[in-house]
């Protein structure tokens, strides 16, 4: 096939085909430019809307917060405290607990208090209530428990025969909150949860080198919701109104007595390499991006020559060492040529191809079968005999279809008298005497 001819482009054609190439081009960029522009006009418009929703000052969602009125928040628990003689001081610093605090109720629900804080107020503070699921800080109390569940139903548990007073006073209280497992000799366990080897508490009391810590797990007797169910507001007066004075001191996060994160262990250098990193990144996807350059407009169809095509897929065969397909398509090659040499139709099935294939070459049938349907190729050695052996088949295939084949003569009879001459024969492969 001769390769097609192009004409010479004449000098004065003016491009408009390029100019009208170039028309959709411009108007596609300026359709994402516009796009873009949008984006970030809404994006600017939902940071603002949102800044002014949440920048209002009503009350907060924290857990057992002891100035919100909200559901979770702790007002109430502070306002009868207060009503019956007992000074309620919200401090964030344990500097600030001083040297006689009374009672000091460490609200860790963020679970952010250091665990060397916690130890300096076990040795310090004798009456410590302390709701926290952070295991370094149970540690640091001495507590010996550790998370267990985590409680959402609202039902309720007795505690008449608690070793706790404030509990064995309560009676009744809510589960609602976390429960702990707790082990070891000198720790009282109350408001248990859930039955054998699942048995959890909701109240731990353990020893300090300074006096005792009452863990608190059943924190919905603290809230403004549920500090009305059953006994819950007897057993929050009896753990936190025991002493005129109540010191809530609730840790939060980045003060002194936070534990580091890991932004704070990691070295100065470490943020200043991420935002190189990250500015690297980013230049280097615009570096590429800019690469590559506009689409190019390609007609087609794109002829492909048939070799491009065979060596991209012997490529692939080789890569992935699939080495039984590779020998299955040059089998199937070969059967298409060996029944086009022997006159048979696009449609003969591989059986027949192979009965006229052992005919044609006066080899069995079986042999034949074995090299055209073969089996699976598991090394290179068996990749290329299986290759070998086709193409001494359709070498065969060709000498006796040319008629180069030596024939097998016909045995002489000689029961009926001198042996005749053969008749010629047709030299096409089934071809009659």
């Amino acid at each position: 096939m001769s390769a097609p001819t192009v004409a010479p482009r004449r000098t004065d054609e003016r491009p408009h085909d390029t100019e009208s190439a170039e028309a959709p081009v411009r108007a596609g960029r300026g359709l994402r430019i516009v796009s873009w522009v949008a984006i970030v006009l809404i994006g600017v418009l939902l940071a603002a809307l949102t800044a002014a929703i949440g920048g209002g000052t009503g009350p907060t969602d924290t857990p057992l917060d002891p100035t919100s009125t909200a559901a979770s928040g702790s007002r109430a628990l502070v306002r009868v405290l207060e009503q019956q003689g007992t000074d309620v001081d919200v401090v964030h610093d344990a500097d600030r607990l001083g040297a006689d605090p009374g009672t000091v109720f460490v609200d860790d629900s963020a679970g952010v208090l250091a665990p060397s804080v916690a130890r300096r107020i076990a040795r310090t503070v004798p009456d410590v209530v302390l709701v926290t699921t952070d295991s370094a800080v149970l540690e640091a109390f001495r507590t010996r428990a550790t998370p267990a569940a985590q409680v959402e139903s609202d039902d309720t548990v007795s505690t008449a025969s608690c070793g706790i007073p404030a509990a064995g006073s309560a009676r009744r209280v809510s589960t609602t909150g976390v429960a702990y497992s707790a082990h070891g000799s000198g720790v009282v366990r109350c408001a248990p949860t859930g039955t054998g080897s699942d048995r959890a508490w909701g109240l731990v009391q353990a020893s300090t080198p300074a006096g005792q810590v009452t863990l608190v797990g059943t924190t919905g007797a603290f809230r403004n919701d549920s500090i009305t169910t059953a006994g819950n507001a007897a057993l929050a007066l009896g753990l936190l109104g025991g002493d005129d004075r109540l010191a809530w001191y609730v840790p939060t996060a980045g003060s002194t007595d936070a534990a580091p994160s890991l932004g704070e262990l990691a070295p100065l250098w470490v943020p200043s390499a991420i935002a190189l990193l990250a500015a690297v990144a980013v230049a280097a996807g615009i570096w590429r991006g800019r690469r590559l350059g506009p689409l190019v407009v390609e007609q087609l169809p794109v002829v492909v020559r048939a070799s491009e095509t065979t060596e991209g897929r012997a490529r692939l065969a080789a890569r992935t060492r699939d080495r039984t397909h590779a020998l299955d398509t040059l089998r199937i090659a070969a059967v298409r040529r060996l029944g086009r040499a022997l006159g048979l139709p696009r449609s003969a099935h591989v059986d027949e191809v192979v009965r006229r294939v052992a005919a044609a070459t006066g080899r069995p049938a079986d042999a034949v079968g074995a090299v055209l349907v073969g089996g699976p190729a598991t090394d290179d050695r068996s990749l290329v005999g299986g290759a070998r052996a086709l193409d001494e088949l359709e070498h065969a295939v060709t000498r006796a279809v040319a008629g180069d084949a030596p024939r097998a003569s016909r045995p002489t009879d000689h029961t009926t008298g001198p042996p005749q001459p053969e008749p010629p024969t047709d030299p096409r492969p089934g071809g009659r005497p």
